[in-house]
């Protein structure tokens, strides 16, 4: 926003909430019934952008994919007057004592400014650009076994995945089928005790790089072609590749605590972290990485910051109290 001098104007909210995904959206709309004045910056991307089909849902039995919740929270934020930016934040400065609020500027140039703050930036899993694999996610190549282990019971599963992450999410779907292929691309190291567990479970290991991913238009998965040319056929996939990226950049430059994988360290009652009216909540933060769980922390954490809303603004008006008098 530019103002009457040409000057950019920091444009300023209640609340600010980093992500437009199940996390950031849940906690927009809890905010939106409090009538705070709430801004939801978002790239526009994310994990749940990814995903065809979340089968584990209360109330979806038939699958819904994160574009679609995605869109429904959007308008359901949008009703109770939450504001939207399609902005991706790269910088974040905490202006000082707890109340001074903090200052978040984006690749646009604008500049963005409230008290209170939540992380809702999510991962991104590593997803190595393998022909026709993409199409296939989130319908019949799966991430999460605790989301999607199911959808693969008793079926012929290939595991697609690197060197001991992969090997050990073969081992955990053991459980749900008996026929499983764990195809270790890029050729990584597996550990001794892995390759025993593999063969001692009946599944087939392969080390070699994947040339392409079978699938039909319809996002059904057949199976793969390897670089060396065998062909491997199956009716699921898993992918495990490990690495991958937890967007906690802004908590770093805001100095809130996060463990070694760079996940946010939170209080487990207000989701608030280290740093006094700074939030964070979903895949950023650590847990178990799941939808529901996301949406959970991001109506605690609105909740929290209602809470210490209310209480900024009752000492704002007893400031004033006192100015008058």
């Amino acid at each position: 926003m530019i103002g009457e001098e040409g000057l950019q104007v920091m444009e300023q909210y209640d609340s600010i909430i980093v992500g437009g995904g199940i996390a950031g959206l849940q906690a927009a709309i809890q905010l939106g019934r409090y009538e705070h004045r709430v801004l939801v910056i978002d790239a526009g991307y994310g994990r749940s952008t990814l995903c065809k089909s979340y089968h584990n849902l209360l109330g979806w039995p038939d699958g819904v994919s994160g574009e679609e919740l995605r869109r429904l929270g959007r308008l359901q934020a949008e009703r109770l007057g939450v504001a939207f930016a399609q902005d991706e934040v790269v910088q974040a400065v905490n202006k000082g004592k707890p109340g001074d609020g903090f200052e978040l500027w984006g690749k646009s140039g604008q500049g963005y400014e409230a008290p209170t703050l939540l992380l809702a930036t999510g991962l991104m899993d590593r997803i190595p650009e393998i022909p026709g694999l993409k199409p296939c996610l989130g319908l019949t190549i799966y991430v999460c076994p605790d989301c999607d282990g199911y959808e693969i019971k008793n079926k012929e599963t290939i595991v697609m995945g690197s060197g001991d992450v992969g090997a050990a999410m073969a081992l955990k779907l053991s459980l749900r089928t008996d026929k499983l292929t764990y195809v270790n691309h890029g050729l990584c190291a597996v550990k001794g005790s892995h390759l025993e567990e593999l063969k001692k479970k009946g599944i087939t290991y392969i080390a070699d790089d994947i040339q392409e991913v079978l699938g039909q238009e319809n996002g059904l998965f057949g199976g793969l072609v390897t670089v060396n040319g065998k062909r491997l056929q199956a009716e699921r996939g898993f992918i495990a590749f490990g690495g991958n990226e937890v967007k906690s950049d802004l908590a770093r430059q805001l100095g809130a605590e996060r463990l070694e994988n760079r996940h946010i360290m939170t209080d487990a009652r207000s989701k608030m972290t280290s740093v006094p009216f700074l939030w964070a909540a979903g895949d950023v933060g650590v847990h178990a990485e799941q939808v529901t769980i996301a949406m959970g922390e991001g109506a605690q954490a609105a909740i929290w910051m209602n809470k210490v809303l209310l209480m900024l603004k009752e000492e704002a008006n007893a400031h004033k109290v006192v100015v008058r008098s």
